[in-house]
């Protein structure tokens, strides 16, 4: 039997399935509700957050046969057929490959026609940006007054290099990254339901590793599955990953302020054994320093960060209150300054461990 991938296996099939985009899914499911439908849907977002995977439930949703409250009912044709790929009204484009003027033309040549088994004819066009200049310019007229059996959903990764003209006569609905909690959360009940079993650390570590992106977190849990031999260990996920767990930002910090070199170097070696981007790491270090000097601005009125658990929570309140306000934001210019100057030294883990050394100098 074909195997198949869990991005695939598991994108979702109705509203209530796609994760952490509801201020768009509620928007979507009131238009079909209520029949006030625009004419031409543009999805921008950056990469595995959703956009092409709503632009075809809102397809759904426009030529299901029974849907009376805004939902597809995945049970009729329609919804079946645009879920396999082959509904004859749901017509899907790459612009990437099709980016000439001659084929945006050939697109619209047939646009006259009415549909020939559901309510609309509906042009999914993706990464609508790669579209050439000439191909903007055909699409205009047609996108401003389509006929009404003729609905545009765009998808684009890149909006910035969309045409005005092309936006003015969008309905825009941009997708956001989605939090550490919704991924790890989607994570756990797709593993639960694969029957693969998942500690906490691990599902932290692919959901942060994931930047957002609910495709990069499966596809990541595909690798660690297989590396894993059906098993998913922590070990096997830093080791594959490469780059940071959470752990290690906050460890370093503690030994910064304590000034525990050895320990310190000891870290930064685990670090290389790992092959970690020394870049990120430094990042990372400065995401937790922010955070630290938010909570010791703010003290109690700060909002706790959704993405750490309960003991990281607790150990970045201890760090605000063992250092000084006044230090943290010296460690941030160090570092910042050292970021700048990365690449000038010999190797990028000698830059790290003299920025960090500066660090405790300081101190």
């Amino acid at each position: 039997m074909t195997y198949k991938v869990l991005a695939l296996k598991w994108r979702p099939k109705n509203f209530n399935e796609v994760v952490g985009q509801k201020h768009i899914i509620k928007l979507l499911i009131n238009s079909l509700f209520l029949n006030k439908i625009h004419h031409s849907y543009l999805f921008s977002g950056t990469r595995g957050v959703g956009k092409t995977t709503l632009a075809r439930l809102l397809a759904k949703g426009l030529n299901c046969y029974v849907n009376n409250i805004g939902i597809p009912c995945n049970n009729c044709n329609n919804c079946k057929e645009i879920e396999k790929g082959y509904f004859i009204d749901l017509i899907e484009i790459d612009a990437a490959s099709k980016t000439r003027v001659e084929d945006t033309l050939d697109l619209l040549s047939g646009i006259k026609y009415m549909p020939v088994k559901g309510k609309y004819k509906i042009y999914l066009i993706d990464e609508v940006h790669m579209l050439s200049r000439h191909s903007f310019n055909a699409l205009l007229k047609t996108l401003e007054e389509p006929p009404q059996h003729v609905k545009f959903l765009f998808a684009t990764s890149d909006i910035n290099k969309l045409p005005s003209t092309i936006l003015s006569r969008c309905l825009q609905l941009h997708l956001k990254c989605i939090n550490v909690k919704n991924i790890s959360d989607r994570l756990k009940f797709i593993l639960k339901s694969e029957n693969i079993k998942i500690d906490n650390k691990s599902l932290d570590l692919i959901s942060r590793s994931a930047n957002g992106s609910m495709r990069d977190a499966l596809s990541l849990t595909d690798q660690a599955i297989a590396l894993g031999n059906n098993k998913i260990s922590f070990n096997s996920i830093s080791e594959m990953i490469g780059i940071i767990n959470i752990e290690q930002p906050i460890l370093i910090i503690e030994f910064l302020i304590k000034k525990d070199i050895i320990n310190l170097m000891k870290e930064i070696s685990k670090c290389a054994i790992y092959g970690i981007d020394w870049d990120s790491l430094l990042k990372e270090i400065l995401k937790i320093l922010h955070y630290i000097a938010m909570k010791k601005i703010l003290k109690d009125n700060f909002i706790h960060n959704l993405e750490f658990n309960k003991d990281i929570i607790n150990r970045i309140i201890n760090i605000s209150k063992n250092c000084s306000g006044k230090n943290i934001q010296n460690y941030y210019k160090i570092i910042i300054t050292g970021r700048k100057n990365l690449l000038y030294y010999p190797e990028q883990r000698i830059g790290v461990e003299i920025i960090l050394l500066q660090i405790i100098q300081f101190n």
